[in-house]
């Protein structure tokens, strides 16, 4: 299907209501999201930006306080800010549910309840009912001061990386099944009537998604193979879920400059290859084509030239800047990392910055420094299988499967708790066993199994996105607390997952980013997350870099500017260690190739 002219992509000529831009981390479904928001902001409309990512650097790119009201964004008349704040949604659903109690309920009884919402489930859930009262279309939605009626035609939201965003879509026709066959609601969220006295904003939200004249699903990806996969089975999955009205946008397409620069002839090549053999799922829809541009995409100008098509932002001199990166090559890192004899390496990041490329190299490194290697991985969208593509002797592969662990954990619920229930006790332990929470608590216990492991081999675990790991961070913290207070006082001697996390003996945390602007901040967004809970990141990882390839094409010149700015900002204020992995001709797939990275 031919592209919609880059001026004036398909996604700006009839827009319906609600606009979900979705896809694998890193593709620019922020970027996108934003330029179009302020593009119909432009043209007279009403226009409210949700961010659903945890990792949002929304209020970078336009320089507006993230916050969990809607917030008028200057220089743009009409639009408005939202940033679902998981803490302060769950803060507002607590309180909710407190208010349902009778007036005679004790301190004690409100002290239990407040208690049993304190997990990652009812954070989850929270934030997920603040996205469904938009979707329902509620008052809440319009900013302080504006009066009481909706006054936004179109409402964008900036969804977190794909495994993430399907779980948030999927939850209104989860819950909606749930409450429906159930009478009692789920134990992990307290009082049944916390949950019933939001059944219609559920079903309403269910309806506003399958509704294809007030929905449409932006699946963004990039000019390459795995994202545009990834988007495929996205769009799958959204289909079973009655979301339909979908288009595909694919973001930074470039074509090189001049002749005879290999590097631009290599980016070149790679991206129409993989626009031509793009998934048949992907190949169907209506498709928007937009340029690799020479500039961030930070600030209004920047953010209006990306789909206009005008005038770009100003962008420094196209003057190629001498490469003197301040990094090691990721040799270095396999070695310095195979000397401490055993551990877990968790590699974090944004998605899409290579978290899985790195892994997987530095599992092989490991291996081919004689040491047995389990890698794995809690990323729901999870690719190390396919990036090993083989097998190697001491190399254990597995994957931390959210539906295997949740089945897992009911069967062992059923076969301990359950062994002295009665058949209609069973019954009602199952029912609440079906709740969307148990997935939570089943990944966690299966993330604690990991990081147990480590204690006498070496474990490299690929993460999910930021936002995805954050959640999973906050639940060995609330785990933590739990255990902590409930042996105070004790001479019993606990060790739990979050201490072995902080245990820099234990535990070396590897931050991977692309060396541009919005990747960097959110990679030091990250660490001053994990230095908050006493984690210290150990070094950092620079994929992609083009800083060394000697192109002459004026616009990879133009980016370069940028990336060794941002190489140097790492180096000289963010990272203890700084490794780097330059830009490939091809990728990386394969044991042989990963290898190669990491070779002694």
């Amino acid at each position: 299907m031919s592209a919609a002219s880059s001026a004036t992509p398909g996604f700006l000529l009839a827009p319906t209501r609600f606009l979900f831009f979705t896809g694998k981390g890193g593709v620019g479904k922020t970027s996108l999201s934003t330029a179009a928001a302020i593009a119909l902001a432009d043209a007279g409309q009403g226009v409210l930006l949700v961010s659903t990512d945890a990792a949002s650097n929304l209020d970078e790119m336009l320089g507006v306080p993230l916050s969990n009201h809607a917030t008028p964004v200057p220089g743009v008349p009409g639009l408005s800010l939202l940033n679902i704040d998981p803490d302060a949604a769950a803060e507002a659903y607590r309180q909710r549910v407190l208010a349902q109690m009778e007036i005679s309920a004790t301190p004690q009884e409100r002290a239990t309840v407040r208690e049993q919402l304190s997990g990652a489930c009812t954070t989850e859930i929270a934030a997920f009912d603040e996205f469904a009262a938009l979707l329902a279309n509620e008052a809440k939605e319009v900013p302080a001061g504006q009066g009481d009626a909706p006054v936004y035609d179109h409402v964008i939201f900036d969804t977190a990386p794909t495994g993430h965003t399907l779980r948030l879509l999927s939850l209104p026709k989860a819950w909606t099944g749930f409450l429906a066959g159930n009478d009692r609601g789920a134990s992990c969220l307290g009082p049944h009537s916390g949950l019933k006295m939001q059944e219609a904003r559920f079903n309403a939200a269910l309806q506003a998604l399958s509704n294809p004249a007030l929905t449409t699903v932006v699946l963004v990806t990039r000019p390459d193979p795995r994202p545009m996969a990834e988007a495929a089975r996205t769009s799958e999955e959204l289909r079973t879920l009655g979301l339909a009205n979908q288009r595909l946008a694919i973001n930074g397409v470039f074509h090189a400059s001049q002749a005879g620069d290999p590097t631009a002839t290599a980016i070149e090549a790679l991206g129409m290859e993989a626009m031509a053999c793009m998934p048949d799922a992907l190949a169907r829809l209506p498709r928007d084509e937009v340029p690799l541009r020479a500039f961030d995409t930070v600030g209004l100008p920047a953010l209006r030239a990306l789909l206009d098509g005008g005038t770009p932002a100003p962008t420094p001199s196209n003057a190629a800047p001498q490469a003197t990166l301040p990094a090691e090559p990721l040799s270095r890192l396999a070695d310095e990392l195979a000397a401490v004899g055993h551990g877990l390496i968790m590699v974090m990041g944004k998605g899409g910055v290579g978290k899985t490329t790195i892994a997987a190299a530095l599992a092989v490194g490991l291996v081919q420094r004689g040491h047995s290697v389990h890698l794995t991985t809690t990323d729901p969208a999870a690719h190390v299988a396919s990036a090993l593509n083989g097998s190697l002797p001491k190399l254990k592969v597995g994957r931390i499967d959210p539906k295997a662990e949740t089945d897992a954990y009911i069967t062992k619920i059923m076969a301990t708790k359950g062994r002295e229930l009665d058949e209609q006790g069973k019954a009602l332990l199952l029912e609440d066993l079906q709740s969307p929470c148990t997935e939570e608590v089943a990944v966690f216990h299966a993330f604690s199994r990991v990081v147990n492991e480590a204690r006498s081999a070496f474990v490299v675990l690929d993460t999910a996105p930021t936002g995805h790991s954050l959640l999973l961070m906050d639940a060995t913290g609330a785990y933590h607390r739990q255990m902590t207070r409930q042996f105070e006082g004790s001479t019993a001697h606990i060790i739990t997952p979050l201490m072995r996390l902080q245990d820099a003996e234990m535990t070396r945390v590897i931050l991977v980013t692309l060396p541009e602007v919005t990747p960097v901040s959110q990679a030091s967004a990250l660490q001053d997350d994990l230095r908050r809970v006493s984690i210290e990141p150990w070094a950092w990882v620079i994929n992609k870099s083009v800083a060394a390839t000697g192109t002459t094409d004026p616009l990879l010149q133009a980016r370069l500017v940028g990336e060794i700015r941002q190489t140097e900002r790492i180096a000289q204020g963010l990272a203890r260690r700084t490794f780097v992995l330059p830009w490939l001709p091809e990728p990386p797939v394969g044991v042989a190739a990963l290898g190669a990275l990491t070779a002694p």
